[in-house]
């Protein structure tokens, strides 16, 4: 008689794959960031409602980035509203490795993401600017929105400290074959080609995943959406 036993040993996940970066200019690369911040958030009854002028834009971009952005729109307007949002309740809130907030990759639900969360809002308000919204301030989908509208060096630099959560929230869709993955992909393909120091803390997170210490943390700041004295979400235009 034969047992089948579980392995002793199981082989991690590899590195993931490195994109080359798209040839953009400043304003398609503001593009990309504005389409991405838009179609990650939650696809409500509006977000369906704009999904021609999000089109739109993105066939205005070169192939390279464009592609992923209109293949991304055309499976939502297949799926429809109701079977959309529950994919994305599903994907985004249910699973640690897909988090659309940037400093869970690095601190998880532990004393240090508190500190995370304040060097975000400096960074703002380095580069002149002021929240207004409902999320906390490393929703990637706002840092998106803040990097198109400002065009910042700080918007830079906040990208540049958080690409290992961009990538590993990447690769988390890229193995789920999620169609988010497509969005996500498109911002790396905006962003500088990844060291390999980079790609290796990359694989620690893929491998491991963020950090577990809960400590019930009760933030008293505003929630965010980045924008300016006068700027709002809610225009035509991405």
């Amino acid at each position: 008689m034969s047992t089948v036993l579980p392995p002793r040993v199981t082989p991690k996940r590899k590195l993931p794959d490195t994109l080359a970066p798209a040839t953009l200019d400043a304003a398609q690369r503001s593009t990309v960031h504005m389409l991405a911040s838009l179609l990650l958030d939650y696809p409500d009854a509006q977000w369906f409602d704009r999904l021609d002028v999000f089109e739109a834009n993105a066939a205005s971009l070169p192939a390279t980035v464009a592609e992923p952005l209109e293949r991304f729109i055309r499976s939502a307007r297949e799926a429809g509203p109701s079977a959309w949002q529950k994919m994305y309740v599903t994907t985004f809130d249910l699973k640690r490795k897909c988090s659309l907030y940037l400093s869970y990759y690095a601190t998880g639900d532990t004393r240090r993401r508190g500190t995370a969360l304040v060097t975000f809002m400096d960074a703002y308000r380095a580069a002149g600017w002021e929240f207004d919204a409902a999320e906390l301030p490393d929703y990637l989908p706002a840092v998106l929105e803040f990097s198109a509208r400002s065009r910042s060096d700080v918007a830079d630099a906040v990208l540049a400290a958080h690409r290992e959560g961009i990538e590993v929230l990447r690769a988390a869709l890229e193995s789920m074959d999620s169609p988010w993955a497509d969005v996500v992909r498109a911002i790396t393909l905006s962003l500088p080609k990844v060291d390999q120091r980079t790609r290796e803390r990359v694989l620690a997170l893929v491998n491991e995943g963020p950090p577990t210490e809960t400590v019930g943390l009760s933030l008293p700041m505003p929630a965010f959406r980045a924008v300016g004295t006068s700027a709002s979400r809610t225009g035509e235009q991405p």
